[in-house]
C-alpha cells in the first residue's frame, strides 16, 4: 500500500463517525486500562458521546506504558501490519494537530547504524524493501549521519540510515494528556481501582465490579497491558500473552544532545522533550538486571556513541514487561460470542495508540467491524 492509499483510507476513518447501522449503540463503557491504549479508546469513545468509565490499577500512564522506550515506528512485517502501523503514525500526525503541538512528541525520524558487514548487508536489504512500501527511508552515509546528529560518534560503518517518518514521545506525558481531555469532554477516571468480578446477569454484561464499586455498564474494554488475561477471564475469555521484558536505563534532565531515535550497535538512545535520555540494549531484553551498576555499566558502553553519557548519572533502572501476545500481532475486537467485552491489547501500543483509538470506538459505538481489524481478532487463536 503506497503512501497516498494509506493517507486516503486513514482519511476515512478520521471522519466525524460512521453511521449507525440501525442496532442500538452501547453507551455504558467501561476501559478497564488507563496506560496509551485505553487512554486513546476512552477520548475517542466520549469524544462520540459515551458514558465512559476509565478504570487504572495504579494511575493513569503507569505499567507497560511508563516503561516503554516509547518509539513510534512503522518498521513491521508482514505488509499488513506494516499498513496497520503506517496508519497508526497518521494517527499520531492528527492526534497532533488536536493538540495544536503541545503534546511531547519528536517528529524527525530515527537514524540506524552497523559496524560488521552482515548486519550492513541486512539493513541495506531493508532499506530496499521498506522504499518500495513506500516508508520514508534513505541510506545516508557517516558524514550524513553527523549532518542530522552531530553529537554521535557512529565509528565504522557498513551501512546507515534515516528512517524520515517516526517519531518518539514521552509515553506518561502523553496519556495524562489524554486522560485530561477524557476527563474534560465527561468521562469519569477512577484510580487506584482494579477490576475484581464482573455482573454478568442473563449472561449479559450488567456491571464491571471494582475495588471502588460496581459501575453499570453495557461494555468493557479489557486495555489494562499485561492484567488483560486476567480481567477477560473474568468473562470466561482467554487472552494469550508471553513474557517480554526489557530494561531501560534512564538520565536526569539536561542540554539537548540528540533529537532523534538512534539505534546504534551497542544500543538505542533517545532524548524526550524534558531532556531526560533513556536508552537501552535492545528492545526485548530479559536479563533483568535493573542495578544501578548495570545502567552505569551500560552508560559506559554507550558513551562510545554519544560521549556524554560516559559522564552523565543514572536517574533511574526500569523493567517493563511488553504486553506482547502469543503471536507478536495485536488483539483487537470483540471477544468471541461476545458483544460486551472488547479486547485491546498489544506490543506496539505507542505506536498503534490513537489509531486503536478511533477503530475501537467505531466498533463499539457503531457496531461496524473494520477490515483494517480483520487480521487482529482474538479468534485467530482458536486451538
Amino acid at each position: 500500500m503506497h503512501r497516498r492509499t494509506v493517507l486516503e483510507l486513514f482519511a476515512g476513518l478520521a471522519a466525524a463517525g460512521v453511521p449507525s447501522l440501525g442496532a442500538q449503540a452501547p453507551r455504558r463503557v467501561v476501559v478497564a486500562g488507563g496506560g496509551i491504549i485505553g487512554a486513546n479508546i476512552a477520548c475517542q469513545l466520549v469524544t462520540r458521546g459515551a458514558d465512559v468509565t476509565l478504570v487504572e490499577r495504579a494511575r493513569p500512564g503507569a505499567g507497560a506504558t511508563a516503561d516503554s522506550f516509547a518509539w513510534i515506528n512503522a518498521k513491521k512485517r508482514p505488509l499488513d501490519y506494516f499498513n496497520l502501523s503506517r496508519m497508526g503514525l497518521q494517527a499520531w500526525h492528527q492526534l497532533d494537530r488536536e493538540f495544536s503541538g503541545t503534546l511531547p512528541l519528536a517528529w524527525g525520524g530515527s537514524v540506524e547504524w552497523h559496524a560488521d558487514d552482515t548486519r550492513g548487508a541486512a539493513l541495506r536489504a531493508q532499506i530496499r524493501d521498506f522504499r518500495q512500501w513506500g516508508y520514508g527511508v534513505r541510506a545516508i552515509n557517516a558524514a550524513g549521519l553527523r549532518a542530522l546528529e552531530p553529537r554521535l560518534v557512529p565509528g565504522p560503518l557498513a551501512s546507515a540510515a534515516h528512517w524520515e517518518d517516526e517519531a518518539h514521545i514521552d509515553p506518561v506525558g502523553v496519556t495524562e494528556m489524554l486522560v485530561k481531555r477524557a476527563q474534560t469532554n465527561g468521562a469519569r477516571v477512577e484510580y487506584p481501582a482494579e477490576v475484581t468480578g464482573l455482573d454478568l446477569a442473563g449472561g449479559r454484561l450488567r456491571a464491571v465490579r471494582t475495588s471502588k464499586g460496581d459501575l453499570a455498564a453495557d461494555v468493557l474494554v479489557a486495555a489494562c497491558g499485561t492484567d488483560t488475561p486476567r480481567v477477560a477471564a473474568l468473562a470466561g475469555v482467554r487472552v494469550p500473552l508471553r513474557d517480554a521484558p526489557g530494561v531501560l536505563v534512564h538520565v536526569p534532565p539536561g542540554p539537548r544532545l540528540i533529537d532523534r531515535v538512534a539505534l546504534a550497535p551497542p544500543g538505542n538512545i533517545k532524548q524526550k522533550p524534558d531532556g531526560r535520555i533513556v536508552t537501552g540494549s535492545d528492545f526485548a531484553s530479559g536479563g533483568g538486571d535493573t542495578s544501578r551498576e548495570a545502567g552505569e555499566r551500560h552508560l559506559q558502553r554507550m558513551a562510545a556513541v554519544l560521549p556524554e553519557l560516559g559522564k552523565a548519572a543514572v536517574e533511574k533502572m526500569t523493567q517493563g514487561f511488553r504486553p506482547m501476545p502469543a503471536d507478536g500481532f495485536p488483539i483487537v475486537g470483540f471477544a468471541p460470542g461476545r458483544s460486551d467485552v472488547y479486547i485491546a491489547v498489544m506490543h506496539s501500543g505507542v505506536t498503534l495508540g490513537p489509531l486503536v483509538g478511533r477503530l475501537a470506538a467505531t466498533e463499539i459505538l457503531d457496531r461496524v467491524p473494520l477490515a483494517a481489524l480483520a487480521a487482529y481478532r482474538l479468534e485467530r487463536f482458536k486451538g
